[in-house]
């Protein structure tokens, strides 16, 4: 319960910094939250960082499409904001000190690890971006 409520915290940060409006501060809170349920929920189903990233993305990107047009605002108010706590900022700190120990294949497989998770919450955020825009041109 703590990580959720910490989630829904480092959206709602980002979304002050970026000015988002106060009415739409707890829609991006929300945004986060849900990322994070489904990235850890899907850590301790299948134990792979990278595909949980995916589909946590996947998830703020269908939320953040979804409140979007609920709330009349750009889904990147929601989806930068939301995938805060996805990003994986533990895995590059400990990557650069690695580096900085010289435990190089330590670097490596965490700085490839990262790498993979980024592109993975682009990934996700990108695929339900091209959807959404498929179906409003064809619907």
């Amino acid at each position: 319960m703590r990580e959720i409520i910490l989630a829904f915290i480092a959206s709602i940060c980002p979304g002050i910094m970026y000015n988002v409006t106060r009415r739409n501060l707890f829609w991006v809170g929300l945004s986060g939250m849900f990322g994070w349920i489904t990235y850890n929920s899907m850590i301790e189903v299948t134990g792979n960082v990278v595909f949980s990233s995916f589909l946590g993305a996947i998830i703020v990107g269908l939320y953040s499409e979804s409140v979007a047009r609920f709330r009349k605002a750009p889904t990147t108010v929601f989806s930068i904001p939301g995938i805060f706590p996805l990003v994986p900022g533990i895995a590059i700190y400990n990557s650069t000190q690695y580096i900085a120990e010289n435990n190089l294949l330590e670097a490596a497989t965490t700085g490839i690890q990262a790498i993979a998770c980024a592109a993975a919450i682009a990934s996700g955020i990108l695929l339900t971006s091209a959807v959404f825009r498929f179906l409003k041109k064809w619907g």
